[in-house]
């Protein structure tokens, strides 16, 4: 099967999964989760070099989700690589599931940090990219961070930490979809120029369509290449995509889909589906 044509397939599971569980769940995040699913397609089925069977391997790159209320979509991702069964995924946010509404390490397998309080994941992918040189460890680390977190200071302190002691080890995923809770970010609190601010920082920096799987895989080749800074990509996408009602609509960046708009979308992804099987 083509590589660009799998990934478009798994990102589709991904929102597929993203939205029944929320659903089911009566409460959650969908949509920085739908807009960020094709960067964890990517990173998960092409990217990462990781092992479900041995979630503690110590050569395994790192992934950090820095905006940990899109944990819908990093459950899925890690179900569907097997890390747990993909029953599971409709426990999400019921009592004593490992599945909880932000990500929890000492629960879940593959998850490497619970995060939540924004800006703590970036920091924290920081400390694990430096612990990596300093070990001459190979492994690389990636972060997803929201364009509503990067109104957070430390999000800033950690991109001067990473510059100063020249992490060519660590990734940076911006997904850039404009809304947070309260509206646009615009509004909110304007974050422009964002690539000249990273930039300034020491950082090289990658703008993409986040929902061009090949522009995506190929930003990640590039970062790699990188040999003296760490890499941004700083990734356009739209919140919600993939389901018509939900795009670019900021009432869904907390709301769960009733039981009848869960119909609604999974028919919608699944008709996408189709068209590539065309």
């Amino acid at each position: 099967m083509d590589k660009i044509i799998f990934l478009k397939e798994k990102a589709n599971l991904l929102r597929q999964d993203i939205i029944e569980m929320i659903s089911i769940a009566g409460s959650g995040h969908p949509g920085g989760s739908l807009s960020s699913a094709d960067i964890l397609a990517c990173l998960y089925f092409n990217v990462l070099r990781h092992n479900p069977k041995d979630p503690e391997w110590e050569d395994r790159d790192r992934f950090v989700l820095s905006k940990g209320h899109v944990c819908p979509l990093l459950y899925s991702a890690l179900a569907r690589c097997g890390y747990f069964p993909l029953e599971e995924l409709k426990t999400l946010r019921k009592i004593n599931t490992h599945l909880q509404g932000h990500p929890d390490s000492q629960k879940t397998p593959g998850v490497e940090i619970s995060t939540g309080s924004l800006g703590q994941g970036i920091s924290t992918a920081v400390g694990m990219a430096l612990a990596g040189k300093i070990d001459k460890k190979s492994y690389r680390v990636y972060v997803l961070i929201g364009d509503g977190e990067i109104e957070e200071g430390e999000v800033w302190e950690a991109a001067m930490s990473a510059s100063h002691y020249k992490l060519n080890n660590l990734c940076a995923i911006l997904d850039y979809n404009g809304l947070q809770i309260d509206g646009p970010i615009k509004e909110v609190m304007n974050s422009e120029p964002i690539p000249e601010k990273w930039c300034s920082f020491g950082w090289h920096t990658i703008e993409i369509d986040g929902h061009d799987i090949l522009e995506i895989l190929n930003a990640f080749e590039e970062a790699e290449q990188i040999k003296d800074k760490p890499t941004i990509i700083i990734a356009h996408t739209i919140k919600g995509k993939g389901v018509s009602f939900m795009e670019n609509v900021v009432e869904f960046h907390g709301k769960a889909p009733t039981e009848q708009e869960a119909k609604i979308a999974l028919n919608e992804l699944k008709e996408e589906k189709k068209k590539w099987k065309n």
